[in-house]
């Protein structure tokens, strides 16, 4: 694709100026959302939804704590029929929150549905299509027969909706993307894209509009690239610009789930994509709700940010990921390295080897010896603390210019100095250089300097509320003029609660690291958590972006009223078992409706296929089927040893 300054605007108002995209108002019972309505919060129950009761002191709860439209599974025509009775009872209790039925494989119950409650979300990749992993060689005329096919089956849905004022959400999943689509498009972007077009042509053709759109998959990267790419083709197609209701898919819980979910929701939000969000953790419902409120609400007052400089060329594509070429610098940039991770210990009084603790390095008195961590940082700022001591042999001390004057010849010790200084000429290391600067730094000279040295590392920072864009904007600078000095990413935040604190770090740093942008990482924070929270908040968002991994990931769905096990308690069990094999994948899902496919790049799989029973698969692969919950963990850790990615966890 061009990658010109017109290929961007198609996908967002501004790259440098926060401005919401406007999107058509769509009627969903008495909340409506998009148009110039606030960024709406949702989340989905997790009871049976035969359990009326239980479904509706749930729902209760996610409307307390601040839930404004609340999801319940149909899988058939009863729980379909018993939506009317836990709405019968909402409203009894004097609630009045819009209920969105969400469907899969069943028109019928859809249909049912939308009779019933204010919005019905249907899934193009199983409404009228089965999946099979099945490549399919279609000609023109028998994909337009499929078409048909499809038309004939969506067509009373819509019909439906437009007669009781039912909204509906279009919702492609990655997971679930049918044989069809597959074999034409690929397992990609454009095929979920596509995928959801179909079903808005024959909604247009209809002249039905009241309509939300998403593209959710649990891999942030293709998330993000996939609802780009859905904003450029409506635009391009001539639809109307519909909401979209942004989330991450199979998040997983606690940090790990806040942190994925943040990097694909908040990317998209500092591109004022977004109208509704639901976070998707494998949690309680409700406690879903603040983490996507907290998101949202950082947006409410953006446009009014420093001005940041337009741009003329941009230099990215951002519906694929490349990463920004730069020249290594030891163990910094270039083609082979990892994001490198820059822990602060500048406001520490001294810095001893206990301190180092926090970090990911542990000191062994009796041994003399270094245990060193996966989440181990790379580099480690003390301002004008020395280091006094031995330090492990993966690590380097950055200090202020000044105090490494008069410590140059310590090992693997590097100065930090301003672009003012460097540009001055002072004394550099022949190693390893940190020039910090602000975009108002970069000017032609400083990069022209910048390339004639093979020893400096850029460490950019900002002050802008809208600190995501002036960040691109500077790194777009050095790409558009050829300079390939890496650069670290470093956000200073102050007085937080450590969930806000990951939450918009993850949103700062992954919105650049998914396009590409960053060979490195270093958060400073005052008052917002320990130092060992921070390094492994560094840590995580490398690993959500997938741009560095240092744990296991785990691919693991929020649970609703189709899930077959207690996914918190399983979860759990799986994670104690397989915690230490680093770089492994497993998927843990709830029912097989996105089980297969959104664990289509996971290396194994932990999925619900009936009460009491679990199937496991290798890849896409099934290879052991209904086995007893009470054995299945057993029996995945088993197949892991029998593939030979089982390693002894270390005492």
């Amino acid at each position: 694709m061009n990658n010109s300054i017109a290929s961007f605007k198609q996908y967002c108002n501004s790259l440098v100026q926060y401005k919401r995209r406007q999107t058509v108002e769509v009627k969903i019972g008495d909340v409506p959302m998009g148009g110039n309505n606030p960024i709406r919060v949702q989340s989905m129950t997790t009871i049976d939804t035969m359990d009326t009761l239980g479904s509706v002191e749930q729902t209760i709860r996610m409307v307390e704590a601040g839930c404004e439209y609340v999801r319940i599974t149909a899988p058939s025509l009863k729980e379909a029929q018993n939506l009317a009775e836990i709405k019968k009872e909402l409203r009894k209790r004097g609630y009045n929150v819009p209920l969105v039925a969400d469907i899969h494989f069943t028109p019928n119950a859809a249909e049912l549905a939308a009779r019933i409650v204010e919005k019905v979300r249907v899934n193009p990749g199983n409404y009228a299509d089965k999946k099979r992993f099945e490549t399919i060689d279609y000609t023109e005329a028998s994909y337009q027969a499929e078409l048909d096919r499809i038309r004939e089956k969506f067509t009373p849905l819509i019909k439906i909706c437009k007669e009781h004022g039912t909204a509906m959400r279009i919702g492609t999943n990655h997971g679930s993307l049918s044989d069809r689509i597959m074999s034409r498009y690929g397992d990609s972007p454009l095929g979920m894209v596509e995928s959801a077009l179909e079903f808005l042509r024959i909604c247009e053709d209809e002249q039905f509009y009241n309509i939300v759109v998403s593209m959710k998959s649990s891999n942030p990267q293709v998330m993000v690239q996939a609802y780009r790419l859905l904003v450029q083709k409506l635009d391009e197609g001539g639809f109307k610009p519909y909401p979209l209701h942004l989330g991450v898919t199979e998040a997983g819980d606690g940090e790990d789930g806040r942190i994925k979910s943040a990097v694909g929701i908040g990317t998209l939000l500092e591109d004022g994509l977004g109208d509704t969000i639901r976070v998707s953790l494998t949690e309680e419902p409700e406690a879903e709700v603040p983490v996507a409120y907290t998101l949202a609400r950082r947006y409410d007052n953006r446009t009014h940010h420093q001005a940041i400089p337009d741009i003329k060329h941009y230099a990215i594509n951002p519906y694929e990921y490349n990463r920004r070429s730069t020249q290594a610098v030891v163990s910094i940039g270039g083609e082979h390295w990892v994001p490198r991770v820059v822990a602060d210990l500048s406001a520490r009084e001294s810095i001893s080897p206990a301190s180092l603790f926090s970090l990911g390095y542990h000191y062994s008195v009796p041994l003399d010896k270094w245990n060193i961590a996966d989440m181990a940082c790379d580099y480690v700022y003390t301002g004008n603390k020395v280091v006094d001591f031995a330090i492990p042999g993966t690590l380097g001390i950055i200090y202020d210019h000044s105090t490494w004057l008069t410590h140059q010849q310590q090992d693997r010790a590097y100065p930090l100095l301003s672009a003012e200084a460097f540009m001055q000429g002072t004394s550099l290391s022949a190693v390893l250089n940190f020039v910090q600067a602000s975009i108002s730094d970069i000017t032609l000279s400083l990069i022209e300097k910048l390339r004639q040295h093979n020893n400096v590392v850029l460490v950019i920072t900002t002050n802008n509320v809208h600190g995501m864009a002036e960040q691109r904007r500077l790194m777009l600078e050095l790409m558009n003029n050829d300079c390939s000095t890496p650069v670290i990413i470093q956000r200073n935040y102050a007085d937080l609660s450590q969930e806000q604190l990951q939450l918009y770090a993850a949103t700062d740093v992954g919105a650049l690291l998914l396009d590409g942008l960053g060979d490195g990482v270093w958060l400073s924070a005052r008052n917002c958590g320990p130092e060992k929270m921070l390094n492994e908040t560094a840590f995580n968002i490398l690993q959500a972006t997938r741009t560095r991994i240092s744990k296991t990931e785990y691919i693991s769905c929020p649970s609703c009223g189709r899930t077959l096990f207690d996914l918190q308690e399983t979860t759990n069990k799986i994670r104690v078992r397989t915690n230490h094999l680093k770089g492994l994948k497993i998927g843990i899902m709830g029912c097989i409706v996105n089980g297969p496919g959104e664990m289509a790049d996971a290396d194994y799989g932990y999925v619900g296929s009936g009460p009491g029973r679990i199937t496991l698969y290798k890849g896409k692969e099934v290879v052991r089927r209904n086995i007893p919950t009470e054995k299945a963990v057993d029996e995945l850790v088993n197949l892991i040893r029998e593939h030979g990615d089982w390693v002894e966890q270390e005492n």
